[in-house]
């Protein structure tokens, strides 16, 4: 009777074991994203500033006063989520405005959504000394964008290719060396090449 029980016993504990080590090799605050391989969810939104000149990019920054996603295919974008407050955001955010000021006036465009942040915050963060950005940064009133893109913490960017599809999700703070290497990936893709899996 006894060897039954350890039968048992020991039948419902491998596996419980198992999954147990599983859980622990996995990154709890990791949540896989749907969008890689899809049509980014498109948007129009009000810019709340159309970026300034940078130490690396001094020549002025063409004004805009909304961004149409769809207008961009054909072309690379990265969309980055971000806020005043985050502490992750200001720490990529040399990263972004080095890297951005790189590929202005090219078929790489920047675009920063902010993310549960008020425009004025935001634009006095911006508006500081080594601050600026060389491409707008965008109101989404509602978050609409952010829930359509499954933002769920930021800083969260996201490179989408020619033909309009998420190419890579970046969940934390960007690099140089991570901008400048999905970028290329994704330059590097001929425009024809890419438009083949455009519906």
């Amino acid at each position: 009777m006894r060897w039954k029980l350890a039968v048992m016993s020991t039948a419902f504990a491998v596996p419980a074991v198992a999954l147990l080590g599983f859980g622990l090799t996995r990154d709890p605050g990791a949540i896989p994203s749907p969008l890689p391989g899809r049509l980014a969810p498109v948007f129009a939104l009000a810019a709340v500033t159309s970026g300034a000149p940078t130490e690396e990019h001094p020549a002025p920054v063409p004004h805009v006063d909304s961004l149409n996603l769809a207008s961009l295919r054909g072309d690379v974008v990265v969309v980055n989520f971000f806020a005043s407050w985050c502490g992750a955001c200001r720490e990529e955010h040399a990263s972004l405005a080095r890297i951005a000021s790189r590929y202005v006036g090219t078929d790489v465009h920047f675009a920063g959504i902010l993310y549960n942040d008020a425009p004025a915050a935001a634009l006095t963060w911006l508006g500081q000394p080594g601050q600026a950005l060389p491409y707008p940064a965008l109101a989404d009133t509602g978050t609409r964008v952010a829930i359509d893109y499954g933002v769920y913490g930021i800083p969260e960017t996201f490179f989408i290719g020619r033909d309009g599809r998420v190419a890579f999700k970046q969940v934390g703070a960007v690099t140089d060396a991570l901008l400048v290497q999905e970028i290329e990936s994704l330059r590097a893709v001929p425009v024809n090449a890419s438009a083949k899996g455009a519906p």
